[in-house]
């Protein structure tokens, strides 16, 4: 294992929830990665691959599933310099659990309302990170990711509104944190920002006229296994697969209560249930995800 990370950017992350880092990857494959997007964008049917912008139906706000989607999404989730930072962040043993891609077009681009991953996905332990990979530049103009330093400290917040799981705090002061703590995670692209699952992070409409696209593969230690396995976070489970290491012979605990994501309908993205567009109309629409959505008019694929 490669050190990527410095001990001081480690150090960051035990401190802060996060750490950014750049260098990881060239300007050749960054810019590889968004013609890929581009080419998978351009299929005359857009909902087989991607959710798409409520306010522009014709754009897209999401790509379920990058990496099964291209070899070069795959290969850049299993790239060796990547997994040597994670693995310095979360152990030896890594399981790739997910991947997305947020699109974030310009003038368009959806909130992420103020959330906690791990509210979406428990597991036994919180050794989990997502690795966000900026394809474009990433700015306060153009959305760059919002966090709340400090913020994986205070344990799981409560994302439920009315006895429901809404999957989003209203504010960090709501929950007792302070909004000092918020800091915008800016950097070219190439730039990679690593998360920890309890960081409270958001992400503002992109009001630019510049993208700010970003392929976000997410691990977690093999020993970290899911307590939760409802219609929104079972699909990730038959695509998730060990990239390093060896498979545990135990699952590892930490003590604690987390409260299970129980919302008063089923929901397919993050989007959805924060916008409240899954109760709507009492239906679950097809939204390209993969083992709950067989037999169902929506498309094969898997992410959150």
């Amino acid at each position: 294992m490669g050190s990527i990370l410095s001990q001081s950017q480690v150090e960051f992350y035990r401190d802060n929830g996060f750490c950014v880092a750049d260098g990881i990857f060239s300007t050749a494959v960054v810019e590889k990665a968004r013609s890929v997007v581009d080419e998978l964008l351009s299929s005359a049917d857009l909902a087989s691959v991607a959710e798409a912008e409520p306010e522009d139906g014709s754009k897209a706000r999401r790509i379920w599933a990058p990496t099964s989607r291209d070899e070069l999404f795959a290969d850049i989730a299993e790239d060796a310099r990547l997994l040597d930072a994670v693995e310095q962040l979360i152990g030896p043993d890594i399981v790739l659990q997910y991947s997305k891609l947020n699109v974030k077009p310009p003038r368009v681009g959806s909130v992420v309302e103020w959330h906690q991953d791990f509210a979406f996905y428990p597991h036994t332990n919180t050794d989990l990170v997502a690795t966000l990979i900026y394809l474009d530049d990433a700015t306060r103009e153009n959305a760059a990711l919002r966090v709340v330093a400090g913020s994986h400290r205070h344990g799981l917040l409560d994302h439920e509104s009315e006895g429901h799981f809404v999957g989003k705090v209203s504010s960090p002061a709501d929950v007792g944190l302070d909004d000092s703590a918020i800091i915008d995670c800016e950097g070219p692209a190439g730039s990679v920002v690593f998360i920890h699952p309890l960081l409270l992070h958001s992400s503002e409409k992109n009001l630019s006229d510049m993208y700010r696209r970003v392929f976000i593969p997410s691990y977690r230690a093999a020993d970290a296994l899911p307590i939760y396995y409802g219609p929104h976070a079972a699909h990730n489970e038959p695509t998730a697969k060990l990239v390093r290491g060896r498979v545990p012979r135990a699952v590892r605990s930490e003590a604690g209560v987390w409260q299970l994501p129980i919302a008063a309908a089923e929901f397919n993205s993050l989007y959805q249930i924060q916008e409240g567009s899954h109760v709507s109309d009492g239906t679950k629409s097809p939204t390209g995800y993969f083992s709950h959505e067989h037999g169902t008019k929506g498309t094969a694929g898997s992410s959150m």
